[in-house]
């Protein structure tokens, strides 16, 4: 049920809000609420005020009827609003809502207060749907970029060919056999300065590749 106490706040009918709320529960879609409910003061009458509340899918346009036996309920959702806005008067303002299509929807005599807070309540799911439309958008954006980004063939440039340069070879450096027994030497006898190997050892190694020759 509909907790009626938070919409008297600003001076509501409670008659005309116990009988709107009453009607609302039944109408209310799963994970529905209502959020603020703004009764009309006619400044002469006020016997059967409209009344128009915001939930976090619609706005609801109640009108009485048949002297207030019957009640006729109007909707609009979200996705189907472009716009709210009100006027301020000296009898009381008016809150428009302006539809994608079709005919501004305007009722006249609502209290100041009750309007600016119909507003601020109605603005703010608006802002809220179109968010969620943005986020949906980028969300189908970049899913379309992920299926269809199909890494592409490098793209071959053809550039004019310079002429070639040649670049001789090395010529190999021959090695002579006396070269090579000298190197041996040498590295036979830094092996034996750094006490790697034995006197004995250097001795024989150095007969073999002096043999060598």
């Amino acid at each position: 049920m509909i907790n009626i106490d938070r919409f008297l706040a600003d001076e509501q009918d409670p008659k005309a809000v116990e009988k709107v709320a009453g009607k609302l529960n039944d109408l209310l879609t799963s994970g529905e609420e209502i959020l603020y409910l703004a009764v009309q003061k006619k400044p002469a009458v006020n016997l059967l005020p409209d009344c128009i509340a915001i939930s976090n899918k619609r706005i609801f346009y109640c009108s009485p009827s048949n002297l207030g036996l019957t009640m006729n309920f109007k909707d609009i959702s979200w996705k189907n609003i472009k716009e709210v806005s009100f006027k301020e008067g000296l009898l009381g303002s008016k809150f428009i809502c302006v539809p994608q299509s079709g005919e501004n929807i305007v009722t006249d005599f609502i209290p100041k207060v009750q309007v600016r807070k119909l507003h601020q309540a109605a603005n703010q799911q608006l802002e809220e749907y179109k968010e969620l439309l943005r986020q949906q958008k980028l969300e189908e954006n970049r899913a379309t970029a992920s299926t269809f980004n199909i890494p592409s063939t490098p793209q071959v440039i053809d550039l004019p060919i310079e002429e070639a340069v040649v670049i001789p070879e090395i010529a190999a450096v021959e090695v002579s056999k006396e070269d090579e027994i000298e190197q041996k030497l040498i590295k036979l006898k830094t092996l034996y300065d750094k006490q790697l190997i034995t006197r004995e050892e250097y001795e024989h190694k150095k007969a073999a590749i002096l043999d060598s020759m």
